[in-house]
């Protein structure tokens, strides 16, 4: 039986008399198993499996179709590459399930045994947090979430023993701590995570009794918002962050009009969007705190710009994106690898939606290369929203050059 007829079979084995039926049928059954909505497998990639060079698909792909058909790759034909051992189930699934069990590390039952904590441990954490900020510019998520989270427990167990201001202490360095797993989670795709952990900052810094961190905090609960698309619940986040905005350092103000701004852009009020990244433009200068956490103004270069030309893209406002994406980029360090990608991916939309459709192409065939190394699910997001701004085109050779590119990308989902 030759290597195309080996898939065939088992399709047809399955009930799924097309090569359209067996892709969404896969895609279903991995997005079940794998607990990832953003798993995929197109008709296209199927259609080459079936063909006389099949390649390799990528592990989680494999764990898919051996649970789905009861068969490994080579067993259906695939060609298997040097080394290739077959990973058992059963620890995959305790891999995934240690991933997507996002309560683990806070809600960790007590008490616990009292112990000496010396107030020097705030300083190491915070050292700590600083390293884990420039990681994860660098690495993505996916190699994060387990280190920051493990050491958030560590220091939820100290605040049970430490008394006065260095319990305080913690608490405000729990509550950035709880805030990075938060974004972690949420660049990882996982929005269920993303949220628990935005809800335990909230708690930590409502805890610390720290007005800052409260506002930061709302700031982050925003960001879920933003990227659910709710815009009237952003504003009303971002809003309540400043009711007391005198009290507030400017950073944390800062945080708050931008994301009021991402907000406004899903509600469709340009002018407002303009409004507010004006007047956060207006307290930069002012940044002169020394804590550790939010500190995205500082470090991320156009960081104001980046967030008006993401509103404007949201706003269908494709040449003035386009242009800001070309001033943001030129600025942007290639070591950001993370950061590029996404804001290229959004600077191929800008170009999509100002009838730009080859440029799009160009700049996405960097990208797919980025989100395939780095597994960021906000920028695979970013070239789903690619795909639609170039429905247009698809069945132009430009589109179809554009889907070629980004079958890697669907491939390592």
């Amino acid at each position: 039986m030759s290597r195309n007829d080996a898939l065939r079979a088992a399709r047809l084995r399955a009930g799924w008399r097309t090569i359209e039926a067996a892709a969404a049928a896969l895609t279903d059954h991995g997005q079940q198993l794998l607990d990832d909505r953003q798993f995929t497998v197109s008709a296209r990639t199927w259609r080459r499996w079936e063909g006389d060079r099949p390649g390799w698909p990528a592990e989680e792909t494999a764990i898919v179709l051996h649970d789905a058909l009861g068969r490994w790759p080579e067993e259906l034909g695939f060609t298997t590459p040097p080394g290739w051992i077959r990973p058992e189930h059963h620890e995959e699934d305790q891999v995934r399930r240690a991933f997507v069990s996002v309560t683990a590390a806070a809600l960790v039952a007590g008490p616990v045994a009292p112990q000496h904590v010396d107030p020097a441990l705030i300083d190491y954490f915070q050292q700590q947090l600083e390293g884990h900020y420039r990681a994860d510019m660098f690495l993505g998520p996916h190699d994060l979430i387990g280190t920051v989270s493990a050491q958030y427990q560590l220091i939820d167990k100290l605040v049970r023993s430490a008394r006065g201001e260095t319990r305080r202490g913690l608490l405000r360095v729990g509550a950035a701590y709880a805030a990075l797993v938060g974004w972690l989670y949420q660049d990882a795709g996982d929005m269920d995570g993303a949220a628990f952990w935005r809800g335990v900052t909230q708690e930590i810094a409502m805890r610390s009794r720290d007005p800052h961190l409260i506002g930061y905090s709302l700031v982050n609960q925003a960001q879920v918002r933003t990227d659910l698309g709710d815009g009237h619940a952003v504003v009303d986040l971002c809003e309540a962050a400043l009711d007391d905005a005198d009290h507030l350092v400017p950073k944390v103000r800062i945080m708050a009009m931008q994301q009021q701004a991402h907000g406004a852009s899903l509600t469709g009020e340009r002018a407002l969007v303009d409004r507010l990244i004006d007047q956060a433009g207006q307290l930069l200068p002012r940044v002169d705190d020394d804590l550790p956490w939010g500190n995205a103004c500082r470090r991320t270069p156009g960081y104001l710009e980046v967030q008006r030309a993401t509103c404007y893209g949201r706003l269908g406002l494709g040449s003035e994106a386009g242009a800001l994406w070309t001033q943001v980029l030129a600025i942007v360090p290639e070591t950001a690898r993370r950061d590029r990608g996404v804001y290229m991916a959004r600077q191929a939309t800008a170009a999509a939606a100002a009838r730009e459709p080859d440029q799009a192409v160009e700049i996405a065939r960097t990208v797919a290369a980025i989100a395939v190394e780095t597994r960021s699910a906000r920028m695979r997001r970013e070239l789903v929203t690619l795909e639609r701004a170039m429905r247009p085109w698809q069945d132009a050779p430009v589109g179809r050059d554009l889907a070629e590119i980004l079958e890697p990308v669907t491939e390592g989902n």
